[in-house]
């Protein structure tokens, strides 16, 4: 049978132990009275954070506007966008992340009106570009059927954990661009799709938001992922962003929430983003996830203390150790 080329790290694996944890206790949030509210903000957070990613202006409050029917004044392919994403997050419960026929399906209803293509796989090629600089080249449209047949057929029969074929499927879906348009909205909710099958709750976390809050981290780890030709970095990230969302949307905040190393949530991004890049600045890890320099500095000094990590070598030419173990 296929198999996509990944890790699942120690760090993944901790991961997964914390989201089972936090699963039955966001479950028991989402049984108190405000629950509706609760469900229906999710959504309009959902779709608001898929189509931001994307470019989309509408603000949350804009998107509501529509989802109520009222009038909103907005370039119409954006209401278009989000009067799509309405409809095609209401057929989550109907879509099974299994079928081909349903990710069609899905794609036509998102796309219905903003491309010529909506619902079939793309017949010509398609990259990634930063100006002229191809960031990604997607592989031909002849071998887009038979590849996402392959890991269709990986996805149902592996015997991985959902988390785990979550990702795993996310990040090869974004790595095989099977649509001309709308490959990012549609990969984040057939994750959703995928974890629901986990858990049902995952139909009302908006694991969407906290990828549009962390943009820069999302990309850099699909790039760091597809230069090592292995998506364990983007296991880490979209696991990290999972229990992210399940800390955040009982009313806790995750700078609140320490590892038994006593390092609180931001800090845990940080070490990870060194496992994923030793050579990195603490200025590109500010950029990145989106931070300021001297929050950066603070946070590597006191892992520093702590004899979680150290510098070998000079600032310019240097890189970072980290001296415990990832389990």
């Amino acid at each position: 049978m296929y198999k996509p080329p990944f890790t699942v790290s120690a760090k993944a694996i901790n991961l997964i132990a914390k989201i089972s944890s936090q699963l039955e206790r966001y479950a028991i949030r989402m049984e108190q009275e405000d629950t509706l509210r609760l469900r229906r903000a999710n959504r309009i957070k959902t779709i608001h954070s898929s189509l931001a990613i994307e470019g989309n202006t509408l603000s949350e409050g804009e998107v509501q506007a529509v989802l109520e029917g009222k009038k909103v004044v907005a370039p119409l392919k954006e209401i278009q966008e989000v009067k799509n994403a309405i409809k095609t997050y209401e057929l989550y419960p109907k879509l099974n992340p299994f079928s081909i026929q349903d990710l069609l399906l899905a794609h036509c209803t998102m796309m219905s009106g903003l491309v010529d293509e909506a619902g079939m796989f793309r017949k010509g090629g398609v990259g990634v570009f930063d100006g002229d600089k191809p960031i990604h080249i997607a592989p031909p449209a002849d071998r887009v059927r038979d590849l996402m047949s392959y890991l269709f057929g990986w996805l149902e029969n592996a015997y991985d954990h959902l988390l785990i074929r979550s990702c795993v499927f996310h990040y090869e879906f974004e790595f095989i661009h099977p649509f001309t348009d709308g490959n990012g909205r549609i990969g984040r909710l057939w994750q959703s799709l995928i974890l629901g099958r986990l858990n049902p709750i995952f139909e009302h976390l908006p694991v969407e938001n906290m990828v549009y809050s962390n943009q820069q981290a999302y990309y850099h780890a699909i790039n760091r992922s597809s230069d090592l030709g292995d998506s364990g970095p983007f296991i880490d990230f979209m696991l990290e962003e999972i229990l992210n969302a399940l800390v955040g949307h009982q009313g806790k905040s995750n700078a609140d929430i320490s590892d038994e190393k006593g390092l609180n949530f931001q800090q845990q991004r940080v070490l990870g983003y060194l496992r994923a890049d030793r050579h990195t600045t603490a200025a590109k890890i500010a950029a990145d996830l989106d931070m300021s320099a001297r929050q950066i500095e603070r946070m590597l000094a006191d892992m520093k203390a702590k004899g979680i990590i150290r510098r070998i070598g000079a600032n310019r030419n240097g890189y970072w150790e980290i001296v415990l173990p990832e389990c």
